[in-house]
């Protein structure tokens, strides 16, 4: 049987340098690439226990058209971008209580949720929808 797994999952932000305190202090992530090109940059995160997988954090017209890049900039800051981006954590509490201490606008506080998990709600400084679960 052949074995597929997710390597990257990317994530669009009006700003790098804003958004690497969210995704680093805040959810604990590593950075573990940081490339420029073209006038564009890629921050890789990488995930504790979870070897092979990166977040990556660019602008919006990093690898898009400039058309494109707008587009998406639009959504984005209306709070309609992709998304949302599912976490996981052991102590769901604590998470929260971090990332609320960093700023970010809390959609929902920690509940449990009719479909299954207990999750907290919020969106990052550039709007994305951001869920964490707790495991």
């Amino acid at each position: 049987m052949t074995n597929i797994a997710l390597a990257y999952s990317p994530i669009t932000v009006d700003d790098v340098d804003a958004a690497i305190p969210f995704y680093r202090d805040g959810l604990g992530l590593e950075v573990v690439n940081d490339v420029s090109y073209d006038g564009h940059r890629w921050v890789s995160f990488g995930f504790p226990g979870q070897p092979g997988l990166s977040l990556v954090v660019s602008d919006p017209s990093a690898g898009r058209s400039p058309d494109d890049g707008e587009a998406l900039q639009r959504l984005i800051v209306k709070g309609s971008g992709p998304g949302p981006y599912v976490f996981t954590t052991s102590d769901l509490d604590a998470t929260f209580e971090k990332l609320r201490a960093f700023g970010a606008e809390v959609l929902q506080e920690p509940k449990e949720q009719g479909w299954g998990p207990r999750d907290c709600a919020f969106r990052d400084l550039a709007g994305n929808h951001i869920r964490i679960n707790q495991v």
